[in-house]
């Protein structure tokens, strides 16, 4: 089955929640509100023929400066069976940022939602163990946020732990590594 026919099967079955169908070079994008992301995700999951067992990625995407909503959640769906890909896009306002946890239909979406929220900020609701995890626990801010400073914050705010990490590489600075 041809990824458009896929999204015009999803739009049939959910014309509440499928904003929009788009196509680009090839890649079907379906854009869907956020609140029946799960649902969505299981039925592409559990229909015989579509099979969607395979979470490839998901990411989020700031678009500062856009009226409402700022943020987008994007995950790509593969089928192992039926090699068919199909991206969804969840929009996520700005005051809010929150989304579903995909967690229970797919193991992989642990740490991939765990990136987001890391360097995103958008929380993603009933995750088991959201918490940074390319950033330290104190790390302030989110830094693929397009309102980040480019710089990093400025000297006087800036992460405690800086400090100590500039302090052990001038210690172990002095060590000869054997190879």
């Amino acid at each position: 089955m041809e990824p458009l026919q896929i999204a015009q099967r999803l739009q049939e079955t959910f014309p509440q929640e499928v904003l929009g169908i788009s196509e680009f070079r090839g890649q079907v994008s379906v854009h869907l509100k956020k609140d029946r992301i799960v649902e969505v995700c299981r039925w592409l999951k559990e229909t015989p023929g579509l099979d969607f067992d395979y979470l490839q990625d998901l990411c989020g995407v700031d678009y500062l400066g856009r009226k409402s909503p700022r943020f987008e959640v994007v995950y790509h769906l593969y089928s192992i069976r039926h090699r068919h890909m199909l991206r969804l896009r969840v929009q996520v306002p700005q005051e809010a940022p929150s989304v579903p946890t995909l967690t229970g239909l797919y193991k992989g979406a642990d740490w991939h939602e765990r990136e987001c929220y890391d360097l995103l900020g958008i929380r993603f609701e009933g995750h088991p163990d959201l918490r940074r995890i390319l950033l330290p626990e104190d790390w302030e801010g989110h830094p693929l946020r397009k309102d980040y400073p480019l710089q990093g914050m400025p000297p006087e705010q800036d992460w405690q732990g800086f400090r100590e990490v500039l302090r052990k590489s001038r210690q172990l600075r002095g060590f000869e590594w054997q190879r």
